[in-house]
């Protein structure tokens, strides 16, 4: 292309981020940009799409340009292995480096084209446009326009023989899964991956009702999943505090403590607070400790919301020290999260094994702690929203083991988890896998992965 040519699709004194005047342009460009800064810079999705810090172009969008952004930005990371597959088999060479927005261009159309009720033209006229729109991108614009037109020509042969469930998981996750629980149930858990969560809600009281009223339904004993999703601040008795979002397995460790009502209790790394919600609305004087002081304000809000009255305390768990011995302690902590990649699909390909290792040794420290933070004959429960065994079994054994007289397991039961002895483990212990029935007796299923021991101090 001579400097003439150049100079009619890029004119002088022209800024890069100006956009062509098409339905949809901004938010495929913004949800390239989103993926990008996931797969590559490791940035969280939540971050990203964060309604007051989050990607500026983000913000910038219509509500149902940002709802569109969304669904592109998940499709693209939950068959992020599926498509990187799809690229190699279209492509003679691979993309080389440094050519801007190329590769993120083509998984945000090939995600359209082949996972979303888009049109093949909607998708590749606009990821054309914005390869040219790229300084960097732009020598690859044809390459963009050919792949993906052989792509939708040929699609049927070229997605025909692959394994998805395989592919859109990374190899150590898909080796740690099938240690832990065996190749068919490594499969299972892969599979729920590919279906975005549904939208589950904590009650107050009388879920049966709530259900009726939300058209829902009733899971894992007392939680109300939808059956259609919305805006969340539409929906009866969001303005009342009559309830609040959080997913069915999330719902069930505070659930061990049993009857709280007018006890201490101590919820800690507690934000953004649906435990928290569930202590204080059964009764239980809450202090809730986070170290995040910009987390602890949204649980304040989400507490004022509900009409409940907690106690917050911005605090590194590792210096934090209670002024007496509360009655029972939960501490969720931090952990990988790969129990939640069917709501947080960036989950799968920003965290590494070494991120287990690490955590692993937080737990372990924290576990020792709050030991002394709760009265003898209290309970303490250690949940993590992880599919890892080394945050959740290992690490609860490997408690148990060193202070061997000092605490005793209370093994769960399934009475407590609505009936469904599938979530407990032989030991005694919660564990919640993502394709897991939420309703005992009905082929309803999905929930988030958990891990949840309870011990009492001895």
């Amino acid at each position: 292309m001579n400097n003439r040519g150049n100079s009619r699709s890029a004119p002088s004194g022209k800024k890069e981020s100006q956009q062509p005047d098409k339905p949809g342009f901004a938010a495929r460009k913004v949800a390239a940009d989103i993926l990008g800064n996931v797969v590559h810079k490791k940035r969280p999705l939540d971050g990203e799409l964060d309604a007051s810090s989050g990607h500026a172009g983000f913000r910038a969008l219509a509500g149902n340009d940002r709802s569109l952004v969304r669904a592109i930005v998940g499709a693209s990371l939950r068959r992020h292995g599926e498509i990187s597959e799809i690229l190699e088999r279209l492509l003679d060479r691979p993309i080389p480096e440094k050519t801007g927005r190329v590769v993120d261009i083509l998984h945000v159309a090939i995600a359209q084209m082949l996972f979303l009720d888009i049109p093949d033209r909607a998708a590749v006229s606009i990821a054309v446009d914005h390869a040219a729109l790229d300084r960097r991108a732009r020598p690859y614009k044809g390459l963009v326009n050919g792949v993906l037109r052989r792509l939708g020509r040929e699609r049927s042969d070229l997605v025909s023989d692959l394994d998805p469930e395989r592919l859109n998981t990374p190899d150590w996750l898909w080796q740690s899964w099938t240690e832990g629980y065996g190749a068919e149930t490594a499969r299972r858990i892969a599979s729920a991956h590919q279906s975005e969560a549904a939208l589950d809600l904590s009650v107050k009281s009388d879920p049966e009702s709530w259900a009726e009223r939300l058209d829902g339904r009733v899971v894992v004993r007392s939680s109300v999943r939808l059956k259609r999703k919305g805006a969340v601040e539409a929906l009866e008795g969001y303005e009342e505090g009559a309830w609040w979002v959080q997913d069915a397995a999330a719902s069930l460790p505070a659930r061990l403590l049993g009857d709280v009502h007018g006890q201490r209790v101590a919820d800690l790394c507690a934000a953004p607070g649906g435990k928290t919600a569930q202590l204080a609305a059964a009764g239980a004087e809450v202090t809730a400790v986070d170290i995040s002081k910009g987390r602890l304000k949204r649980l304040d809000e989400n507490m004022q919301r509900l009409n409940l009255a907690v106690q917050t305390v911005a605090s590194d768990l590792r210096d934090y020290v209670p002024a007496a011995p509360f009655d029972a302690v939960l501490l969720d902590a931090p952990c990988s999260a790969t129990g939640t990649i069917r709501r947080h699909p960036d989950v799968a390909w920003i965290k590494k094994p070494y991120d287990i290792e690490k955590l692993g040794d937080i737990q372990h420290l924290l576990l020792d702690r709050v030991l002394d933070w709760v009265r003898p004959g209290g309970l303490i429960v250690y949940c993590t929203c992880s599919l890892e065994k080394a945050e959740g079994e290992l690490q609860a054994d490997a408690f148990r083991d060193r202070h061997s007289g000092k605490v005793e397991l209370v093994p769960v039961d399934a009475q407590e988890v609505g009936g469904l002895p599938h979530l407990i483990s032989e030991d005694g212990y919660l564990r919640c896998l993502p394709h897991h029935k939420a309703v005992a007796g009905e082929e309803i299923r999905g929930m988030d992965g958990f891990f949840a021991a309870r011990f009492r101090r001895s």
